[in-house]
């Protein structure tokens, strides 16, 4: 199993036209994804790649049974966007575009969820599962090629990619990755992806990529240590530098109030058991460890 996605996942790019939807379409197609179609208003009838584009994804979800959406469409379209791919009755929407406001994608979250569809992102690189040649979103092909038992659920899109090589490195294949996103407000959290992989039997370590900014992490190590995930966890947290008040990067990453900085962040899923390692490099040596107990 992989989470999320499996083999028979179909997917179209909302928004394919566009140079950013055009080019990693291109890149998902090279490493294995079922794309089948692309949707952008007023272009229905092109080809791009080969691939049909339709002007709504109704249209496209009745011609090519996709099931999935991946959406490279505008901010102030994007909400939109997500909006006609639920009602048009696909299951998973994987949300790339950043700047998307705040209200917006509360507003379409709660759509989503209330009608039992998953969105990861907005703001994310995606999800990508090796076993399966699925990705979805903009993650390097060449990290994800050897497909393994250990799951990676993160906040921050390039320390995805940097742990996964890491990892890769030390002989570990990735059964699936998910970037759940940088906003202050995503579809499926940190804790909802962990939470999925730690039910997948294919999985036997779960990596917890955190930075700075919310309560995600110390939410994840409440959960661990009352038990409600078994299988190892190993974490690594950026920003134990970011000064207060100061946004890092993402929306989300910013230490408010006194809280969300990295090192209460740290403490919180040690003291739940959990390792965490102190630079990406120690990633590979704690989860080999973790899963040889």
């Amino acid at each position: 199993m992989t989470v999320l996605v499996g083999p028979n996942t179909k997917a179209i790019v909302q928004g394919i036209t566009g140079r950013e939807g055009m080019f990693h379409a291109q890149r998902m197609l090279e490493y294995g994804t079922k794309i089948v179609g692309g949707v952008t208003p007023g272009k229905g009838g092109a080809t791009v790649h080969g691939l049909p584009v339709f002007d709504t994804v109704e249209e496209a979800v009745k011609a090519t049974g996709a099931d999935t959406s991946v959406v490279f469409v505008p901010a102030k379209f994007a909400a939109e966007a997500v909006y006609e791919a639920v009602d048009a009755g696909v299951k998973l929407v994987v949300v790339i575009t950043e700047h998307i406001p705040i209200h917006d994608t509360l507003k379409f979250v709660n759509y989503a969820k209330a009608r039992g569809v998953n969105v990861i992102g907005p703001n994310c690189p995606g999800l990508v599962a090796p076993p399966v040649k699925v990705k979805l979103g903009i993650m390097p092909n060449n990290i994800y090629q050897v497909p393994g038992r250990i799951g990676i659920v993160s906040r921050s899109g390039t320390l995805t990619y940097e742990i996964s090589y890491q990892l890769v490195r030390a002989g570990l294949g990735i059964n699936t990755a998910i970037g759940v996103g940088g906003d202050p407000i995503v579809g499926t959290d940190l804790v909802e992806a962990a939470l999925m992989m730690a039910k997948d039997p294919d999985i036997d370590a779960i990596v917890v990529i955190g930075e700075v900014g919310g309560d995600a992490e110390e939410r994840l190590a409440k959960l661990y240590a009352e038990g409600a995930i078994k299988k190892p966890l190993v974490g690594y947290v950026a920003g134990r530098t970011a000064p207060p008040e100061k946004r890092m990067g993402h929306a989300g990453a910013i230490v408010m109030l006194g809280s969300g900085d990295a090192n209460g962040k740290v403490k919180a899923l040690r003291e739940a058991g959990i390792p965490v390692a102190d630079t990406p490099m120690e990633v590979p040596q704690l989860v080999l460890k973790a899963i040889s107990k």
